[in-house]
């Protein structure tokens, strides 16, 4: 143990890491972006002191964001995304002098709801890119527990004992209907429909974030993706292939993108995989669950109300790439052509 702030720090849990994002089959440019950060060390690279490292008394930070608007627009969405969120924990909350759960969600929070307003800001500025977007998947790791950030559809997964979870919930139409009780996950997963979310950071001045938390165990992966990924691999073989790999997390993810690629890689994919190890976390016992779980802020804005059905701005009708209005209220993301060229 170690004290840091007035606070005590749990010291002895290692993260080993990696991420990688590749273009696909059948787009043009690659929109995703990720980040992976020792917050401690103020360090965000794949270099091998953060591809190893002591979990620090300021945490890990891994950022998966997948752009969207046409053009550059979406690139640099989410760019902006996974750069503002990391500056944002390295400059407010590494100021704080209290390391404290309470805070450190806060802050995480905090952080993707001022890349949206920075992103909404510049797309106001930059009538060339109005309507561009990206989904945020943001975890924080403090202690021996994960702290989740959530807007749009892409996805955090925890895999214990070969199996995995999935952490976060889909901010999407098929999703709302499945909690509704309307569809299966597998009818939902099958729907031509699947792609509708219902809000992403940039196209409105507001955003709902859902904020969630899990408490970790020695062993546990964590993995991540954009639906490039999650829309072609099935979460058992997500599962499979990580925990076969867990030596080796470069392999792992070269493995993952390169099974969604042979499925058609119909779109970006980006992956990042983390392993959680050391003696200061505590084993797996079997009466644990693990799964979404609402992280109770103490403000007067609850996580947990259904967010609103996302009503951007469409993009300018001559982009490559963009967001076409669904007839239902919500947005899918596809390829769109100029009729103008």
């Amino acid at each position: 143990m170690n004290t840091m702030g007035g606070k005590t720090v749990q010291q002895g849990i290692r993260v080993s890491v990696f991420g990688k994002t590749d273009r696909g089959r059948n787009r043009q440019h690659n929109e995703d972006a990720f980040l992976v950060a020792d917050l401690t060390a103020r360090n965000a690279s794949l270099q091998p002191e953060v591809r190893e490292h002591e979990l620090g008394p300021k945490g890990t930070l891994l950022v998966v964001a997948d752009g969207m608007g046409g053009a550059a627009a979406g690139e640099i969405a989410s760019e902006m995304a996974t750069r503002t969120i990391y500056q944002h924990m390295i400059t407010a909350w590494y100021a704080d002098q209290e390391n404290t759960p309470q805070q450190f969600a806060y802050r995480l929070k905090e952080a993707v709801e001022l890349a949206n307003q920075r992103i909404y800001a510049y797309a106001k500025e930059h009538p060339q890119v109005r309507g561009m977007g990206t989904t945020t998947t943001a975890v924080g790791i403090l202690g021996d527990h994960l702290y989740l950030a959530q807007v749009g559809d892409s996805r955090a997964y925890l895999v214990r004992r070969g199996e995995a979870v999935q952490l976060t919930k889909d901010q999407s139409l098929m999703q709302r209907l499945v909690d509704a009780g309307e569809l299966t996950e597998e009818e939902a997963e099958r729907s031509e429909r699947r792609n509708i979310i219902l809000q992403a950071l940039g196209p409105d001045p507001r955003v709902r974030v859902d904020l969630t938390h899990q408490e970790a165990r020695r062993e546990d992966l964590i993995v991540m993706c954009s639906d490039g990924l999650s829309g072609q691999v099935r979460k058992e073989e997500i599962a499979e292939i990580a925990t076969a790999n867990r030596e080796d997390l470069a392999v792992a993810c070269s493995k993952l993108i390169d099974l969604a690629n042979e499925r058609g890689g119909p779109d970006n994919i980006t992956v990042i995989v983390a392993r959680l190890w050391g003696e200061g976390l505590r084993e797996v016992r079997g009466d644990e669950t693990v799964g979404h779980e609402v992280y109770p802020l103490l403000d007067t804005e609850s996580t947990t109300e259904p967010v609103p059905v996302y009503k951007g701005n469409p993009p300018q009708p001559k982009a490559a790439r963009g967001w076409l209005k669904s007839v239902i209220g919500g947005w899918r993301r596809t390829e769109i052509e100029s009729e103008t060229g």
